[in-house]
């Protein structure tokens, strides 16, 4: 079996005798198994020993000029670990057995010698050298292990006092090692940790096994989650003790896990929203449908015959209204399933919170955020400006996200803390860079910086069962008109679909903080891509010419409402229209008919959806143009650079993505 310590070639040995016939003779007798050196006096000895640290066997004689050989070997044990044997004469046995009280020297041989009772006492002296490099080595290794274990770990003998543990251990306990060593746990710890050692002597004296997982005040700092494990040594079966002494030791096992179970906690936070989005998704796809219905069917009765009455004016107008804010409702949904309107770019930080800080000194909502926001809560304005920015002033890698949503997640945050302290207090937006943090991120792997926007706020707090829930659609705890809850839904939808996540932080009285975490660029991807500045808004001015009129449009939707309002709008705009229900009702109408110059065809459809209709289509009419038009889609269905446009759409946003396809 291998061993720790193995040496590397023959063992060597130091003789050292002032006659140099005692050397020779001693040099043939070992030099067949042993490497030999040899030293005419103790102080060439002791040169040697220092030349040669490895040296596992020092044979001296014991009557030498100037340096005794008891003398020697006292020098000797103070440079090497090497067994020592003396040899000496009758009239030095005084000498002899200092030594060995001392404990310099293994064995002793008389002059003249016999050669095999030499040998044998080289031999054993090398064999416990050997033995003891090993135990060495292996009290090195524990030792190693033991002091660099992420967790704490201490050994308890028969009286329950320590008697080994690490400094993780220690500082657990809240003392040093040396105060521990020799000390019992009931002596350094109270409270929690007190208590929860004599519910653990029970169990530890049935089974020889205690797992506890509970929540321990910490000496600098918040409470923090520790299992601790208890293990007595006689109930490890597997591995039988073989001292009686030792089968009463127990092994005590102390490990953080407070970050493990926020990662478990957020790992299922992530799972409910992914199922709650995909629930919200099919919801929001089917009333999309019906709000298409609606509105385009009450803008098709508008151009029949305009209401003339005044009370028919408000009922169509309360309708078309209602059908507005279901779409935006709609909207909202869609947006924390899956955010279809995100525009990423290279996004400085610094830039969009300067600019977030400078519209709320003046009181004021950016253009490009004002209508995503609920009007009836940017009532006060002049309260945003006690919102307090702390930027700090060196550069922060830049994050690739979409810059209109980020300001409007920090400025939806503070809306919130705001609402939270209906009293007045701080609230403050900070933003600050963190290192690599492997193993703790529930999204997206991403093994480098990071970019954390953080909210705070002194306000009424969060119990952790309203905590779990504030990502949670539709759930709110304002009153009544103060809000629909899906401003925190769309926040969590927006920064997992750039590769972060939300953390939450709460107590009851004690406040709330909210961090954003985007995952930093690397340099050579920061390099590549130009920043856009932060209160830049970007839009495509789209030319829609009136030409097109009297061509062939096929229109393709399952749902027989929309496909209806579809057709209507068209075909009052003066096309020609053909209709399918289906996917491979519409590829068949290609195949049949070569004057249709555009297919407005649904995404979500049964049997064949949009983009597989697309593809078949395209194989028989390469250049036929196609506009997507879906309430709920997986756009990984689609080719890329496709055009789309979302249910609910007006008759004006039909047209003029028709015009510009036709035109183009």
């Amino acid at each position: 079996m291998s061993t720790l310590y193995e040496p590397t070639q023959r063992p060597l040995v130091l003789v050292v005798d002032d006659e140099p016939e005692i050397l020779v003779a001693l040099s043939d007798l070992l030099e067949s198994a042993y490497t030999v050196l040899t030293a005419s006096s103790g102080e060439e000895g002791l040169d040697r020993l220092r030349q040669n640290p490895g040296v596992a066997v020092i044979v001296s004689d014991q009557r030498m000029p100037g340096m005794t050989g008891d003398v020697f070997l006292a020098h000797a044990r103070e440079l090497s670990a090497a067994g020592a044997i003396l040899l000496t004469g009758y009239a030095d046995i005084s000498a002899v057995e200092a030594a060995l009280n001392r404990g310099q020297i293994s064995f002793f041989a008389y002059k003249p010698w016999d050669d095999e009772t030499l040998l044998s006492m080289v031999g054993q002296a090398a064999a416990r050298y050997f033995l003891e490099k090993e135990l060495e080595c292996e009290r090195l290794l524990l030792r190693g292990l033991l002091d660099n274990l992420p967790f704490g770990l201490a050994v308890k003998d028969q009286a329950g006092c320590f008697v080994r543990l690490n400094q993780q251990m220690a500082s657990q306990l809240g003392h040093t090692v040396a105060q521990c060593i020799g000390q019992r746990e009931e002596d350094l710890v109270d409270g929690p940790r007190l208590e929860s050692l004599k519910e653990a002597e029970g169990q530890l004296a049935q089974t020889g096994r205690d797992q506890q997982v509970l929540q321990l005040p910490a000496h600098d700092g918040p409470a923090r989650w520790h299992d601790l494990t208890r293990v007595r040594l006689d109930s490890l079966r597997n591995t039988p003790v073989q001292s009686a002494m030792l089968s009463d030791y127990s092994i005590l096992i102390d490990r953080d896990v407070s970050e493990l179970l926020s990662l478990e906690q957020r790992l299922r936070q992530a799972q409910k929203m992914q199922a709650i989005g995909t629930l919200a998704g099919g919801i929001a796809h089917d009333f999309n449908n019906l709000l298409t219905a609606i509105q385009g069917s009450l803008e098709l009765v508008q151009d029949l015959e305009p209401p003339k009455e005044a009370s028919v004016v408000r009922l169509y107008e309360n309708a078309m209204e209602a059908a507005r804010r279901g779409a935006v409702l709609t909207r909202k949904l869609l947006d924390f399933s899956r955010p279809r309107h995100l525009v990423c770019q290279r996004v400085d930080m610094h830039d969009v919170l300067e600019n977030l800080q400078n519209f709320m000194k003046q009181g004021k909502v950016p253009e490009e955020i004002r209508g995503a926001l609920d009007t009836s809560r940017l009532e006060g304005m002049s309260r945003f400006s006690s919102v307090r920015f702390s930027i700090p002033d060196e550069a922060l890698p830049p994050v690739w996200t979409d810059a209109v949503q980020l300001e409007l997640a920090v400025f939806s945050l503070c809306i919130n803390a705001l609402d939270a302290q209906s009293e007045g207090g701080a609230t403050c937006v900070s933003v600050r860079r963190v290192a690599r943090l492997l193993g703790r991120h529930v999204g997206r792997e991403h093994a480098g910086a990071w970019v954390v926007v953080q909210v705070t706020d002194r306000g009424i707090g969060m119990t952790e069962d309203i905590r779990a829930r504030i990502f949670d659609p539709f759930f709110t705890t304002k009153g009544t008109g103060q809000g629909v809850g899906l401003g925190l839904s769309m926040i969590y939808g927006f920064i997992s679909h750039c590769g972060g996540e939300v953390r939450v932080d709460s107590a009851p009285g004690g406040g709330t903080s909210v961090e954003l975490w985007f995952p930093a660029m690397d340099q050579e991807m920061a390099a590549a891509i130009p920043a856009v500045p932060a209160n830049t808004v970007q839009t495509i001015a789209r030319v829609l010419p009136e030409n097109g009129v009297g061509s062939t449009i096929l229109v393709v939707d399952d749902e027989p409402g929309v496909r209806a309002v579809t057709s209507g709008f068209l075909r009052r705009a003066g096309y020609e229209v053909m209709e399918a229900a289906s996917g491979a009702e519409a590829v068949e109408k290609v195949q049949s008919t070569t004057s249709i110059a555009l297919v407005v065809m649904d995404v979500m459809m049964p049997g064949m959806n949009g983009g597989e209709a697309a593809r078949r289509i395209h194989d028989v009419r390469a250049d036929l143009p196609v506009l997507f038009v879906t309430g709920y889609a997986d756009f990984g269905v689609l080719p890329e650079g496709v055009a789309v446009l979302h249910k609910p759409y007006t008759r004006d946003a039909l047209l003029g993505d028709v015009r510009a396809m036709l035109a183009a």
